[in-house]
């Protein structure tokens, strides 16, 4: 059974349709991608589903809740998290702090029996940061900085982790990196963790996702596996303009 279900979803801006009855599934221990065109809906669709937008039609559950007309902040304690394509940091924290900000508005729920400085610094220990735990992230290369945000998002005990354009600003060294550490989290059974990623780095999303949906203009065009996906003709149009 999929942890994540947006079924059917449909938005509209005035007259602008930016999706069209597109749906989305992702189950636990997998890494799933989303990837389509500039402009094709992959933002606009993370916002309905962190609840930052609501459908003009269609439902998003959450392990066969709908969780359609929840509140961002409920989706948050119910195990949605998620990291923007335009970084997101608190720039005149340390990394550590803007963890443990994640964490201390989480304790209630997520993280009642742990100490907030230790879950930081694990969290941080996850996504290899703890040497710069106490540098300002504003001062930080934008690569590291979005790995804090990666932390940050941890910190939230996500059962479903929602990643637009995690490897954007990474070298190639830190995009493998970041690849392994996503496997790693869903593979591990403590975890049961449900990745749904948006990304233009094709080899990062061929590499690390088991299923891809592809988005154009606002409809899902296909879903398959990497190689599946790769073979399809409708997404060498979408991508490519030509057969």
């Amino acid at each position: 059974m999929a942890l994540l279900e947006a079924e059917q979803v449909v938005v509209h801006f005035g007259g602008v349709v930016a999706l069209s009855y597109a749906s989305v599934e992702v189950h636990p221990g997998e890494v799933a991608g989303l990837i389509g065109p500039n402009g094709a809906g992959k933002t606009t669709l993370f916002n309905v589903i962190t609840g930052l937008l609501p459908p003009t039609r269609g439902t998003v559950k959450l392990d066969g809740i709908d969780i359609t007309k929840t509140g961002v902040a409920r989706r948050s304690q119910m195990g949605i998290a998620r990291t923007f394509q335009k970084l997101e940091a608190f720039n005149s924290l340390s990394a550590f702090d803007n963890v443990r900000v994640a964490v201390e508005m989480n304790q209630r729920f997520k993280w009642k029996d742990r100490q907030a400085g230790d879950v930081a610094h694990e969290m941080l220990g996850r996504v290899g940061l703890n040497d710069v735990a106490d540098v300002t992230v504003g001062t930080l290369p934008t690569g590291i900085a979005r790995r804090v945000e990666l932390a940050r998002a941890l910190a939230c005990r996500p059962r479903v982790l929602l990643l637009d354009e995690p490897s954007s600003g990474l070298n190639e060294e830190e995009t493998t990196a970041v690849g392994k550490m996503l496997l790693g989290l869903v593979r591990d059974k403590d975890n049961d963790l449900a990745v749904l990623l948006v990304e233009h780095d094709m080899s990062f999303v061929m590499g690390v996702c088991s299923r891809i949906h592809v988005l154009d203009f606002g409809k899902i065009i296909a879903v398959g596996t990497p190689d599946e996906v790769q073979a399809n003709q409708d997404v060498r149009v979408a991508y490519l303009g030509s057969g």
